[in-house]
C-alpha cells in the first residue's frame, strides 16, 4: 500500500509540473537562479546548463531559443535540458546568443521572469574534460580522497585512482604534458610514496624521496617535449590558526626546484635555483620551454614570521639539448614590493600570458580569503587583477585549456567553505568573460549535498586511461626507479 500510494504521488507530482504557462503574469525582475548562469559565456559541446529558481515553487517552464534560430524547452522542478538538443542549439548558435525565458508557477500561479542571455563564445574548448583532485575536509588525516575525470560534453564522472585502493595514502600533484594524458604523472605520498609516470602504456614509479634533494618530487610540470619534467621539494608543515575567520597555514621549512630528465633518471639541479637562504617553489615551464619560471621568498623562521614568507616571480633560461640552466635568475613580477605574495604561475600555451594568484602572504592560497587571480602580459610585462572573475572570498588553482582561450580554476564564493569548479573564457583582447560552476545533472541537490573539496584541476585532452587496480599493486610493491642528482 505504501509503495502504492509513493507511485500515485510522483505521478500526480508529474503532472502537476507538466502543464504550460498560460497568460503568466510578466513581472520586470530577473529570476534568481542557482547556478548563476545569467549572462555567462560557455563553448560550444559543453554539458547542459541545468539550474533550478531559488524559493518554493510548485513547476518550472523554461525556454531557450537561439538569436541564430533552434529552441528547446525544459518543464520540471528545475531546468534539465535534454543533451543531444543542447548541443545542437549550441552548435547552431557559435558566436552567438541564446535567450532564456523562465517562469514559475507559485500558488497555482504562473510568473513569467525578465529574459537573461548565455552567450555561446567563438572560441572552442578543444579538451574532452577535466581533471581533479576531489577531497573530503580534513588536516591530519587524508581520508576519502582520490584524482578524477569529468566529461566536460555531459556529467559523466570516472575515477582516475582513489586513495581507497591504498589506504593512508596521500594521492595529489597530478598533471599532463599540455593537457595530453599520454603523458601524465602524479605523486603518492604516504609509507608507501612515489613518484608516477606514465608515457602511453609504459609507467614507472620513483623513489619519493632523495636525500640529496631534501625532500620529494611535488608540483610537476612538463616540459612541451616531454623529455623533462620540473619539480620543487618541499618540507611542508602547517599551522592552525585562532582567529575565526582563518583556518590553517601551509608553509615550508625549505624548498628547491629541479629538473628530471625521464630518459636517464637524472635530476637536473643548479646553485641558482637550489639555495640555502631562499625557498624556490612551483617550476614551470615557457610554451617554447627555454624558460623556467618559479617562485621564490627569502626563507624565513617558522612558524613565527609565517606571515613574512612572501614569493616574487623569477625566471631562468634552460636549453632542452644540454639540460642545462642559464647563467643568473631575472625577477619577473616583484610581489613583494606591493606587500603581496605571488604563488600558483601558470602560463598560456600560446605564450601570451601568465595566470598567477595574489595573496597577503605564503602560498597555499586556497586558504587565504583575500586570494584574487592576476594576470601577467609577456610582451609589455604588465599585470593586472583579474577584477571580472574574481570574488571576495578565495579564487586560487588555475590552469588554461590547450587553445589558451579557456580557463579553469577553483573558487569558495559559493559558500566560503568548500573550493568548487568554475570556468571562464578569455577573449583576444585578455579579457575574461563571467565565470560559471561546473555543471550538474541537478546543481541544486549535487552541490548541496556533496561534502567534497575539488582542487588542481586541469583540462585533459582526452580520457585519462590509466589501470587504478594495477597501479594499486605496484605502489604497494615498493618497487621503485632510483634517481641520481647531476
Amino acid at each position: 500500500m505504501k509503495k502504492q500510494f509513493l507511485i500515485l504521488f510522483s505521478l500526480l507530482l508529474f503532472v502537476a509540473c507538466a502543464d504550460h504557462p498560460s497568460n503568466p503574469k510578466v513581472v520586470a525582475e530577473a529570476p534568481v537562479i542557482y547556478p548563476d548562469y545569467v549572462d555567462v559565456t560557455v563553448p560550444v559541446g559543453i554539458a547542459p546548463l541545468n539550474f533550478g529558481v531559488k524559493g518554493d515553487i510548485e513547476c518550472m517552464y523554461v525556454v531557450v531559443k537561439g538569436k541564430k534560430g533552434g529552441e528547446i524547452t525544459s518543464n520540471g522542478q528545475y531546468a534539465d535540458f535534454d543533451i543531444d538538443d543542447w548541443h545542437a542549439l549550441l552548435e547552431l548558435n557559435k558566436g552567438g546568443d541564446l535567450i532564456v525565458t523562465v517562469s514559475v508557477k507559485k500558488d497555482g500561479v504562473w510568473i513569467q521572469y525578465r529574459d537573461f542571455a548565455i552567450h555561446v563564445s567563438p572560441y572552442s574548448l578543444d579538451e574532452w574534460g577535466l581533471t581533479y583532485r576531489r577531497i573530503a575536509p580534513g588536516y591530519e588525516m587524508y581520508s576519502s580522497m582520490g584524482l578524477y575525470q569529468r566529461n566536460l560534453s555531459n556529467f559523466d564522472e570516472f575515477e582516475i585512482i582513489e586513495n581507497t585502493r591504498v589506504p593512508g595514502m596521500c594521492i595529489n600533484c597530478h598533471t599532463a604534458n599540455k593537457t595530453n594524458p599520454d603523458q601524465f604523472v602524479f605523486h603518492v605520498r604516504g609509507q608507501h610514496g612515489a613518484t608516477m609516470f606514465q608515457r602511453g602504456d609504459k609507467r614507472e614509479w620513483l623513489q619519493a624521496k632523495n636525500e640529496l634533494l631534501g625532500g620529494s618530487m611535488v608540483y610537476p610540470y612538463w616540459h612541451p617535449s616531454g623529455k623533462y619534467c620540473a619539480f620543487s621539494t618541499n618540507q611542508t608543515r602547517q599551522g592552525f590558526h585562532v582567529v575565526a575567520k582563518e583556518r590553517i597555514e601551509v608553509f615550508d621549512l625549505s624548498s628547491d626546484i629541479f629538473v628530471y630528465d625521464l630518459e636517464k633518471h637524472d635530476v637536473l639541479t643548479d646553485s641558482l635555483i637550489s639555495t640555502p637562504d631562499w625557498s624556490e617553489n612551483t617550476p614551470v615551464f615557457s610554451p617554447d620551454g627555454k624558460t623556467l619560471y618559479f617562485m621564490t621568498c627569502l626563507q624565513q623562521e617558522y612558524p613565527i614570521n609565517f606571515k613574512e614568507e612572501k614569493y616574487n616571480l623569477c625566471k631562468i633560461s634552460f636549453d632542452p639539448e644540454t639540460g642545462r640552466y642559464g647563467d643568473h635568475v631575472d625577477t619577473v613580477f616583484n610581489a613583494v614590493k606591493m606587500g603581496k605574495s605571488l604563488t600558483w604561475p601558470r602560463p598560456s600555451y600560446d605564450g601570451k600570458y601568465l595566470l598567477f594568484t595574489l595573496i597577503d602572504y605564503g602560498y597555499f592560497s586556497m586558504w587565504h580569503k583575500e586570494s584574487d587571480q592576476w594576470l601577467l602580459n609577456l610582451s609589455t610585462g604588465e599585470a593586472r587583477p583579474l577584477d571580472e572573475i574574481n570574488s571576495p572570498d578565495a579564487d586560487s588553482y588555475h590552469n588554461w585549456n590547450i587553445n589558451s582561450h579557456w580557463i579553469v580554476f577553483t573558487s569558495r564564493r559559493e559558500n566560503g567553505l568548500y573550493t568548487q569548479l568554475f570556468l571562464a573564457a578569455i577573449d583576444d583582447n585578455g579579457r575574461f568573460s563571467k565565470p560559471f560552476l561546473l555543471p550538474q545533472q541537478n546543481p541544486q541537490e549535487y552541490y548541496s549535498e556533496t561534502l567534497y573539496s575539488f582542487n588542481t584541476p586541469d583540462f585533459t585532452k582526452t580520457r585519462v586511461d590509466f589501470d587504478a587496480r594495477a597501479a594499486a599493486r605496484e605502489i604497494l610493491s615498493d618497487e621503485r626507479v632510483q634517481t641520481k642528482v647531476r
